[in-house]
């Protein structure tokens, strides 16, 4: 054990899994706040057909590039659920399962092409499937850090705007703030976050660590700020000690752990919050009906 603690490559995935977790958590907060838990999994899912594309445009292997074909793809499944709820009957739930379902179709049917091709620079694109931490250079982890430390600055820097829009856009719009624009930045840094994570956690497991640690927040607080906070130092803690048993056991995998970890968050917050708690709330239950049948 001692002798992986000073490998580099262990410290840069600690670093990078941890950097996600955070920035998964305050991103993922907004999702679950506007009731659109199915938008990571649907722009996860779309995220891959962008990136075997990039690949197949320019026959370059290199994160930078597959990330910038994963963000336009992200983006374009983004928009299209908008606009699929915008001019049809059907609602955000069916519209986010739609386009999953057919990014993700398209993205296997691309990825197994390319796995047929006689390019042995191709070997490896699978890994976005479900993540491979091991495989993070510094290089990817400098590429996280330009991409989600700006992402907070824009939250920080936005922070009444994007408090205002989520819990009440009409009244936002009334102060002069386009909550059209806001919502569509607040999904631009949720699809940077998510393609950020697809080489750690993967395109199946990337939204559970964007709305696990926010769903685990939610439960032990009403203060928006309080909320990115908590969630944030819960995708924290389950990056890092998820990067650390994946490397202190064998054949376990980085990503699932990480993911698992968050889970365990989430399950506890559900049982022992003090408010919003199974625990809680069967005390507080019992302690009502004491009450009325004393009356």
């Amino acid at each position: 054990m001692i002798d992986f603690i000073h490998e580099s490559t262990f410290w840069i995935i600690v670093l990078g899994s941890g950097l996600l977790g955070a920035t998964s958590g305050i991103l993922g907060s907004f999702a679950v706040l506007k009731n659109q838990s199915l938008l990571g999994d649907a722009i996860s899912h779309a995220a891959l057909p962008g990136i075997v594309l990039a690949f197949l445009f320019t026959g370059i292997k290199s994160s930078s590039v597959l990330m910038m074909g994963a963000i336009l793809c992200g983006l374009l499944g983004a928009f299209l659920v908008n606009d699929i709820v915008k001019y049809t009957k059907l609602k955000t739930d069916a519209a986010l399962g739609v386009i999953l379902s057919v990014f993700f179709g398209v993205g296997m049917m691309l990825l197994t092409y390319v796995q047929g091709l006689d390019n042995s620079n191709q070997a490896g694109l699978d890994r976005y499937l479900f993540g491979q931490a091991a495989t993070l250079l510094k290089e990817d982890l400098y590429l996280m850090l330009a991409f989600l430390i700006p992402s907070i600055a824009v939250i920080y820097l936005l922070w009444k705007e994007f408090k205002v829009t989520l819990f009440d856009g009409d009244y936002a719009e009334t102060l002069g703030i386009s909550s059209r624009l806001v919502n569509s930045i607040i999904m631009l840094l949720i699809v940077i976050n998510i393609v950020m994570g697809l080489q750690t956690v993967g395109v199946v497991l990337m939204s559970s660590l964007l709305l696990s640690p926010a769903a685990a927040a939610r439960q032990w607080t009403n203060s928006l700020k309080k909320m990115l906070l908590i969630a944030a130092i819960i995708g924290l803690i389950s990056g890092v000690s998820g990067a650390w048993i994946s490397a202190t056991q064998s054949n376990l995998p980085t990503g699932p752990v990480i993911t698992l970890v968050a889970s365990v968050f989430v399950v506890v917050s559900l049982l022992f919050s003090p408010h919003r708690g199974i625990i809680a709330m069967h005390i507080e239950n019992q302690r009502k009906k004491k009450e009325i049948l004393n009356d």
